[in-house]
């Protein structure tokens, strides 16, 4: 009998435990999920203290990343480099507050920084806060608006599971077939780009496949793997010539865990994947032809977070970032 009552005991003690450990893990995701503490305010206290070159209101739309990435290719070579390269390094779901922790060492945007680089605030969402979105703050509608130079009024994708037409290229594409670059190569783990039924980009994969257009579209294994096909492809002798590499650490974390300022374990995820950006800057150093080549470099995010989501039109999830080793 008195085995009995230890066994019910300690199921008992087995049950609660486990009981306070879930409400513990409960109070603490919700906490980062309904951050009251996130306030407007509290996100411009935090901007202030990044170091951006621009404001808030005079923030720069992401769709002008396009340009300049045009610009770098079709403009001539500066004395003594004999061929062009550019990346585009994405941090997904990545807010614009969070750069304001990075490490002093380790970290592609003090990378870019330390060498002379500019660091600005951009918007995603179609129009600048606080106007009303036109587009929602998403990772389809982001990466597109940059690598099409138009919002989704003319490239059509206004949210997630959409797929473009080819009546707007990429830069991938647009830049290879003109025969302005050689190759490009798009790197990602999210198959909502193009390796899933409503992917972006799936009609403009199968156009590049068909005409034989040499636009690698690679769908990696989780963020450790995007991170090695990026440094495997920056390894090769005749690597792309336009690299398009997405780190999506800040995005996961924010759905689960809360895309709070706030949140340990978003802060942990941007300095995770800041460190993935350093290595992969890193990697282009180590290049043999390096000093001959002519790198356009820039880090920049898709939209922000708030709560543990994106799309709407919060400052959060508006303002996103660009650094990059060239003035605009």
């Amino acid at each position: 009998m008195k085995s009995k009552k230890k066994i019910v005991i300690a199921v008992i003690a087995v049950v609660l435990v486990a009981a306070l450990i879930g409400t513990g893990i409960y109070i603490y995701v919700m906490r980062y999920s309904r951050d009251k503490n996130d306030t407007e305010e509290f996100y411009r206290a935090n901007i202030d203290t990044v170091g951006y070159e621009n404001t808030i209101e005079t923030a720069i739309p992401q769709t002008a990343l396009y340009g300049i990435i045009q610009k770098h290719f079709t403009d001539e070579l500066p004395e003594g480099k004999t061929e062009k390269k550019a990346i585009v390094i994405g941090y997904d779901g990545c807010r614009a507050d969070i750069l304001n922790i990075r490490q002093k060492e380790n970290s592609a945007i003090n990378a870019v920084l330390d060498e002379g680089g500019t660091i600005n605030l951009t918007y995603c969402g179609g129009v600048n806060y606080p106007e009303v979105n036109t587009q929602d703050t998403s990772t389809a509608p982001g990466w597109c608006s940059i690598l099409t130079g138009q919002w989704a009024d003319i490239h059509g994708i206004t949210g997630n599971d959409i797929t473009k037409t080819m009546d707007t290229k990429t830069l991938m594409t647009s830049l290879t077939e003109s025969k302005i670059i050689d190759s490009a190569s798009f790197i990602t783990k999210w198959a909502g780009h193009f390796s899933r039924k409503n992917a972006t980009y799936l009609l403009e994969k199968e156009y590049c496949e068909e005409n034989n257009l040499s636009v690698a579209f690679n769908k990696c294994e989780g963020n450790e793997g995007s991170f090695e096909a990026a440094k495997e492809e920056i390894g090769k002798a005749d690597c792309s010539d336009f690299v398009f590499v997405i780190y999506e650490q800040t995005d996961s974390t924010g759905h689960n865990k809360g895309f709070s300022y706030n949140n340990p374990l978003y802060k942990e995820a941007f300095l995770e994947i800041d460190g993935y950006g350093f290595e992969t800057i890193e990697a282009i150093k180590a290049r043999e032809t390096y000093e001959s080549e002519d790198w356009l470099i820039i880090v920049t995010s898709d939209h922000g977070g708030f709560g543990k989501g994106h799309g709407k039109a919060s400052i959060q999830e508006r303002m996103t970032f660009a650094v990059m080793n060239k003035n605009f």
